[in-house]
């Protein structure tokens, strides 16, 4: 086989392009678009990361971290940002600035870097220990428009005994408040115990119609649902 100059220069401008579509299937830019789909849930500041296959906010059927923990109990997000950014993930903290109610949406814009994986978090309110999540979504190597839909998880870390006390603190039972104003008081309680305390589909809120008493704080007309609880829509460039 004779080789020339021309081949030479053609198989050099083939392994230029395979050499960068190589990169641009580890590094996208993407736009984010999340949207609250419950009735009457508020979904604290929400974390989105980008990562690697070896790093996750989550797991489900595994035990709940501290970091994840924290979240699902009182909101607090820095912890599992931290556990990210240490492991070389980038992520976008907070992009609703502040909560997100029921039916809002937020946006985001998200440098992957060389990570592959994106994953979302935010506790839900109110509930126990109740958090809306995206656990290691492959990120699409083709540009294009991606809809996800987003389950709401039980982090088995606290009975959900529906009880609004301001108890937001890991290992502290209770509900932090209702943002809305629109919880009840002097509930005697759902349950004590939680048969899965595991990572798990969340069973929803029970509730109750009776403001001032009765098993729950929670009004089942409002603060119940049913999956999934957001819509996760993702422009790779």
């Amino acid at each position: 086989m004779k080789i020339t100059a021309q081949s030479l220069a053609k198989n050099a401008v083939m392994a230029a392009a395979l050499a960068a579509s190589a990169f641009s299937a580890q590094a996208a830019e993407l736009d984010i678009k999340l949207y609250n789909l419950t009735h009457g849930i508020t979904f604290t500041p929400v974390l989105v990361a980008a990562h690697d296959s070896q790093t996750m906010l989550f797991k489900v059927g595994d035990t709940a971290s501290a970091a994840l923990q924290k979240m699902a109990e009182g909101g607090a997000i820095d912890d599992l940002s931290s556990q990210v950014t240490t492991a070389g993930g980038v992520v976008v903290e907070n992009p609703a600035q502040g909560m997100l109610g029921a039916g809002a949406m937020t946006t985001a814009m998200l440098d992957t870097q060389d990570n592959m994986y994106l994953s979302l978090t935010a506790m839900l309110l109110p509930t126990n220990d109740g958090f809306v999540g995206l656990d290691s979504w492959k990120i699409p190597s083709e540009a294009g428009t991606y809809t996800v839909w987003l389950n709401a998880y039980d982090a088995g870390s606290e009975a959900n005994d529906e009880i609004i006390n301001g108890g937001g603190a890991s290992g502290t039972p209770g509900i932090p408040v209702a943002p809305n104003g629109d919880g009840g008081s002097g509930a005697s309680g759902v349950r004590t115990t939680e048969a899965n305390n595991m990572v798990h589909i969340h069973p929803g809120n029970v509730g109750d119609t009776d403001n001032a008493g009765g098993m729950s704080d929670l009004d089942s007309r409002v603060h119940r649902w049913l999956n999934p609880v957001a819509k996760l829509v993702v422009t790779v460039k």
